[in-house]
């Protein structure tokens, strides 16, 4: 019995893969983006669907980890400082389109016939946009970074820490009982208990955290470390949701907290097949929870809100971007994306509809509403791409996209990558630096350097570094394989970067060409050279004489070189140079 079970639940985890594998890249292939293929995929093995499952709810349950993951890599990415300067677009422009889209919506509901309690509830559920679907979308294009992005994401941030204040209003919305005052006492004491929480939460961020780190780093066992940034992730997470905040707001807190750490790009790394894996169970989850049922039973009013609610919210949107300065085309696409509702709103509704504020009937068609705005948000992404048109879109008020020319990742920070990271730093290029040697990084701190834990030869810890968008990959590490697997990993996935490495010897400097790297140049080359040139002029040659003798050398070397190249083997042709230069007396 044990074992048919297991085999049960092994069936329900193949059959989530399994239309996860289907859908996603054929919506992909089609242009329909892949959260539109998570949420058909859901609808299709639903409840609603084929019936392959029965209580979406324990899913999307499980799978909010994926947006509280999600919500950790963001906050990984925002320094206290860079979230301090963004302090207005958080509380000044988040506020404002929450008080405007939320008393538009709020009418919006007492048109429809509901009184002015259950209106607000569902206008304040659809004003909480899916953080979700809209960064998601942001990633799969690569806006998050831009300045729009950035303000997207500060709106998003305020309507996460809304989410409590709404719940203390809905449970001063409840039907009035008996033992007022003991309600009023046992609510203070859950705000002592959030405070409490997040102080908590801050001091271990602020003295335990990266000692942790530490010490798992220099124990070198990466799954440790994998498992330590998950413990962190849902540590937070829980620590938050025990002090009856949002779990996704402590997992935030926690990223913020250690976007300063030297092991900030290993955590992301370590995080992000969790939490995209998660992220795609979520969207699963809100698609199962779609019910047909009551879709076809309250179709007129269902559709009818879903138009009417998204048009409301999109217009309002919009003329408070364009009320705080944001251009026509900047202003569109942020009504666009965030013009449905979101996954705080099963949390507000199902608190309402425990407290008596809505009843079931309320609760399912607002559901519904939801749940078919976030589907129809990647559709209406899509057609609002299809219809703008890159040449007629005004650059009005956008900010100069960021110049790519001056970042480097430099990968390995001893004493030939502190000197060869030199001329970029005068040049004021942006420099980004990891090294597997969790000492380095806290030795280069005395010297004012800011260097990250991480393993440069795997492919997510590059592009949580910056390889993505950076201009050239300095390979600075004494590892000779390990040099050149990141050479092989940055041409093969960042082809757009100009990689220059370092070689122990020439065998490996042959190793770094055939990996194709742009430039490789051996650790004691030039100092060797420069030392053989000052001994010829000690030993009576003069200057040009000098000179003369190190091109000679120089062009025996390249020469050397290309045969050994062409030979095809290195060390083949290693051995047969070594018998032709046996007699010249040149240093290897």
């Amino acid at each position: 019995m044990a074992a048919e079970g297991s085999a049960g639940d092994l069936i329900k985890v193949v059959t989530l893969l399994g239309a996860a594998v289907v859908a996603v890249p054929l919506f992909k292939r089609i242009g329909l983006g892949s959260v539109l293929g998570y949420l058909a995929a859901g609808l299709a093995i639903g409840p609603f669907g084929l019936g392959l499952f029965s209580d979406p709810q324990t899913i999307l349950h499980t799978a909010e980890l994926g947006v509280v993951m999600f919500l950790f890599v963001i906050g990984l990415e925002m320094r206290p400082s860079h979230l301090w300067s963004l302090r207005r677009d958080i509380f000044g422009l988040g506020s404002l389109q929450v008080a405007v889209c939320g008393l538009l919506l709020t009418g919006v509901g007492i048109a429809f016939g509901f009184s002015p309690g259950v209106s607000f509830v569902s206008a304040m559920g659809f004003v909480l946009t899916s953080t979700a679907i809209v960064m998601q979308l942001l990633g799969e294009r690569g806006d998050i970074a831009a300045a729009r992005g950035q303000k997207i994401v500060a709106i998003l941030l305020f309507e996460d820490l809304l989410i409590v204040p709404l719940l203390a209003i809905v449970a001063f919305m409840a039907p009035a009982g008996a033992g007022a005052a003991a309600e009023a006492g046992s609510r203070w004491t859950s705000i002592a208990i959030a405070l409490g929480a997040l102080l908590a939460l801050v001091a271990a961020g602020r003295w335990l955290l990266n000692p942790l780190f530490r010490i798992l780093a220099n124990a070198k066992a990466r799954e440790v470390m994998t498992a330590a940034a998950l413990l962190v992730v849902l540590g937070a997470a829980l620590l938050m949701q025990l002090g009856g905040l949002s779990m996704a707001m402590g997992a935030f807190l926690a990223g913020v907290l250690l976007s300063e750490s030297t092991f900030r790009h290993q955590l992301e790394a370590d995080i992000e097949p969790f939490r995209g894996l998660l992220l795609g169970l979520f969207f699963l989850g809100v698609g199962m929870s779609l019910d047909l049922a009551v879709v076809a039973r309250n179709w007129e009013l269902i559709v009818a809100g879903v138009l009417v609610m998204m048009l409301v919210k999109a217009l309002c949107i919009y003329g408070v971007a364009r009320l705080a300065k944001s251009s026509h085309a900047d202003a569109l696409d942020r009504a666009v994306l965030m013009a449905q509702g979101g996954e705080f709103a099963f949390v507000l509704f199902a608190a309402a509809l425990a407290e008596g504020v809505i009843d079931p009937t309320v609760n399912a068609n607002m559901t519904a509403i939801v749940v078919l705005s976030m589907a129809l948000t990647p559709l209406g992404v899509i057609a609002h791409k299809r219809m703008s048109k890159a040449e007629a879109v005004s650059m009005e008020g956008a900010e100069a996209p960021v110049d790519l020319r001056g970042n480097v990742l430099v990968v390995g920070f001893g004493r030939f990558g502190q000197i060869a990271s030199q001329h970029a730093v005068a040049l004021g290029a942006q420099i980004a630096i990891i090294d597997h040697n969790p000492q380095v990084a806290r030795d280069a701190r005395d010297f004012g350097y800011k260097v990250h834990y991480g393993d440069g030869t795997r492919t997510d810890v590059l592009h949580a570094a910056g390889a993505h968008v950076a201009r050239a990959v300095l390979v600075c590490i004494d590892d000779q394989e390990a040099a050149t697997r990141v050479v092989e990993r940055v041409k093969a996935d960042f082809p757009h970067a100009a990689v220059l490495a370092r070689a122990r010897d020439r065998e490996h400097a042959l190793a770094l060409v055939q990996a194709q790297a742009d430039f490789q140049i051996r650790e004691t080359f030039e100092s060797a050279m420069q030392l053989g040139r000052a001994s010829a002029r000690v030993l009576g040659a003069s200057e040009q004489e000098a000179d003369e003798l190190d091109q000679r050398l120089r062009r025996n070397d390249a020469e050397r070189t290309a045969l050994e190249l062409a030979g095809g083997s290195i060390y083949a042709a290693r051995d047969r140079v070594r018998q032709q230069a046996a007699g010249a007396g040149v240093a290897r």
